[in-house]
């Protein structure tokens, strides 16, 4: 059996290095005892950032010789928080300056391939998982991982209880803290460092692990701290349902189906590691009495005020106590039990193979490589190929080694660069031509040609033309990042005279998949039309989550849609023209619709309002409405200049996307700035002051060598969790400017 693997060991760090720069330890009450905070550190210089064909993997190499055959690059600099040696440039008094020194910053962060990738982390609920998976499939962890690791989540630990929370801004949970409290155990820290005492304190007063949501319970289970009593039932039955059932499987978010189907494979199989000296001990550290009291049955329903986000339902409760109590016991035969889980291991398959095992993401990648040792072995390829696969979603920084909410940002930042630098008018200039014929040639690499074999049988969208949000090896349809891919080929190749490296066959690929995309209600979703009601919201079981069941329409993804329709059709009127114009019309409808009382719309995907509202007044712009001829417009400023700020900036908290309520941040956004002015601008907005104010702002921000500094985080999703996008400080801020120098002149501000 694969279960009697013993657990990995953690290989001895073989190189360090003093130099305490770049040890990042948040100061606590435990931080005057200098024993635990001389952590292990590698050494940076050793890091290197391979980036083939867009999949972005961090390698370290430990000799001086290794090191000189692979130098580092400016791009490593960076990310890792070393001095680039990039000089001081001359300092920008005219927004034109400010672009080119942003620029020329910037374009020497673009990768071989010609895309640009960063840091896409946040949640703190991902290392955990594939800390775990490691530790049980017998994973042999690099040091220099392990090390990093644990570099990164003390450096994220909350230096006011030294817990930590879903998200590196969240106060802290027992998702968080017994998840990452756990993890850094696995990876060898001492549960008498202070550091973990805080953390220890902490997650007893929150009243022990048990109290913790379900997917904590799960992942405990499997490394055997917690019993499978006390986890909900997952059971993979539900994939054996008709179609039509309105809560079969195939009818939820692209996300939830994807974790709940191994999730349901391995809760069916209650597979736990067989115990060691360490998960014994860490059976009687992360709860508040001694683990063979505990009834753990008995929390089940258990959970922490600080997790239950979205409380579960009376009907999920009623559900839930059905199937342990009758189903389980009664109901369930043998026969029935295997068709389900060979069903289930089916569709996994499909997914490892429809993906080259990268996964949709870094919550369904581990587990699926959990079930793949389960059924395969520890030896057979799925497993061997899925632990490569797993370095495709770490990423390393000045803090440390995190994971990446999905394998990358790369299509989807490189598409909006390109656009940012059109709108900037700088296209056609010598100095940026080059970079944007490498950007455009990543594109072209990175559409998707072909649909995924079975498609139906393994329920995915068509994907045939389509570009996804990080690689076309992970392979899944985005709406927008399909539009906003297309826009900026357009741009270069039909605007602007670049080679024509995308047919228009393959451009109405595109066209052909975003019609098959569209909800009755005429907004557009993410991965897939709406499949399941949002009723379906009563089985939510992920509990720290919110509206995570199903597809809903978004303000972001219906502009993107609706602008490259719009570009589109300029350039090719005669295709699918009424089939465009009428989807067009029913999403801009939508986006009237959607618009919330106080002017603005609400944002799912970054923070928050002013976010969406920014792309609100792009969809209204396409169809000629503006400040002058649309109340709608009119009342979308009003909402944005009531909230500009002294200094002329924009500043919202992520606080706005968990409470459905516009909260200011302390400190004013580059970021969000941008996107104020930028949605004040495709208004037509009338009056200079309020923009200039701004613009202004975002400049005197700009350090000497063009670069912005990272402020707050910038993006959401599920209501409650908060996400990276650490290049939106360099694309947004030059698109503002490019727009204001359109409307009035490449004036002096600084």
């Amino acid at each position: 059996m694969a279960d009697s693997k013993p657990p990995a060991t953690v290989e001895p760090a073989s190189e360090t290095n003093g130099n305490q720069d770049f040890v990042v330890v948040n100061e606590s009450p435990a931080d005057n005892l200098a024993s635990f905070l001389a952590s292990e550190i590698t050494d940076y210089r050793g890091w290197r950032l391979r980036d083939e064909r867009g999949r972005n993997t961090w390698h370290y190499l430990e000799t001086e010789e290794q090191r000189k055959e692979w130098p580092q690059t400016i791009s490593d600099k960076y990310f890792l928080g070393l001095d680039t040696d990039l000089p001081a440039l001359e300092p920008a008094k005219k927004p034109t300056q400010s672009i080119n020194n942003g620029l020329s910053f910037f374009s020497k962060l673009q990768l071989p391939p010609g895309n640009w990738a960063c840091e896409y982390g946040g949640p703190l609920f991902l290392l955990p998982g594939l800390v775990i998976t490691w530790y049980v499939t017998g994973t042999p962890i690099p040091a220099s991982h392990s090390t990093e690791i644990k570099n990164y989540l003390f450096a994220r630990q909350n230096p006011e209880d030294g817990g930590w929370g879903l998200h590196i801004e969240a106060e802290s949970s027992v998702f968080g803290t017994a998840m990452n409290y756990v993890t850094l155990r696995l990876l060898g820290a001492d549960e008498d460092d202070p550091r973990m005492i805080m953390a220890r304190a902490t997650l007893h007063r929150f009243g022990g692990a048990v109290n913790g949501p379900h997917w904590a319970k799960f992942w405990l289970s499997v490394l055997g701290v917690c019993e499978w009593d006390a986890v909900n039932p997952v059971p993979p039955e539900l994939w054996l349902l008709p179609d039509w059932t309105p809560i079969a499987p195939w009818r939820w978010w692209i996300h939830m189906r994807q974790v709940f189907l191994p999730m349901s494979f391995v809760y069916s199989k209650k597979f736990s590691a067989p115990l060691d000296p360490l998960t014994r001990q860490l059976r009687e550290e992360i709860y508040t009495q001694s683990y063979s009291s505990i009834n753990f049955a008995s929390h089940r329903n258990s959970i922490s005020e600080h997790d239950n986000f979205h409380p579960k339902t009376w009907i999920l409760n009623t559900i839930n106590w059905g199937l342990v109590n009758i189903w389980n016991p009664l109901i369930r035969v043998k026969s029935l039990v295997k068709k389900a889980e060979d069903w289930a291991y089916e569709l996994i398959k499909m997914e490892d193979e429809n993906t080259d095992y990268a996964n949709l993401g870094p919550v369904n990648g581990p587990m699926n490589l959990l079930c793949c040792y389960i059924h395969d072995g520890p030896d057979s390829y799925s497993v061997r190929r899925h632990r490569e696969r797993m370095h495709d979603f770490l990423w390393v920084k000045n803090e440390g080694m995190l994971m990446n909410g999905t394998n990358g940002v790369q299509t989807w930042d490189t598409s909006f660069l390109i656009q940012a630098v059109v709108d900037a008018g700088l296209a056609k200039d010598p100095k940026w031509k080059p970079m944007l014929e490498k950007a455009l040639e990543f594109l072209e690499d990175q559409q998707i040609r072909e649909n995924c074999p079975k498609q139906d049988v393994c329920y995915r969208q068509r994907r045939k033309g389509a570009w996804a949000f990080s690689t076309r090896d992970q392979g899944y349809t985005v709406s927008d990042c399909t539009s906003e891919a297309l826009k900026a080929v357009l741009m270069l190749q039909k605007a602007n005279g670049y080679p024509q490296l995308i047919s228009e066959q393959r451009m109405k690929d595109a066209i052909d998949t975003l019609l098959t995309m569209q909800n009755a209600s005429g907004g557009f979703s993410s991965y897939e039309p709406t499949r399941g009601s949002e009723y379906l919201e009563y089985l939510n079981a992920a509990e720290v989550f919110g509206r995570i069941m199903v597809e809903y329409d978004y303000p972001e993804c219906t502009t993107a849609v609706v602008t490259a329709f719009s570009i589109f059709t300029n350039y090719y009127p005669d295709y699918r023209r009424n089939e465009i114009e009428k989807s067009k019309e029913r999403a801009v409808k939508y986006i009237r619709r959607a618009q919330r009382k106080d002017g603005s719309w609400y944002g799912s995907w970054g923070i928050c309002f002013t976010y969406a509202t920014m792309f609100a007044l792009e969809s209204l712009a396409s169809v000629g409405e503006n400040f002058m001829n649309s109340e709608k417009v009119r009342n979308a400023c009003g909402f944005l200049l009531l909230n500009q700020m002294d200094d002329g900036g924009w500043g919202e908290s992520y606080k706005s996307c968990e409470t459905g309520s516009y909260i200011p941040s302390i400190r004013s956004q580059v970021v969000q700035t941008a996107w104020a002015c930028i949605a004040l601008m495709e208004a037509g907005f009338p009056e200079r002051e309020p923009l200039e104010r701004a613009i202004r702002m975002i400049m005197s921000r700009q350090q000497s060598n063009g670069e912005w500094l990272q402020e707050n985080i910038e993006g959401v999703f599920n209501k409650s969790c908060m996400i990276s996008y650490p290049n939106y400080k360099f694309i947004f801020p030059i698109k503002a400017m490019g727009m204001f120098i359109e409307r009035f002149g490449d004036i002096e501000i600084l």
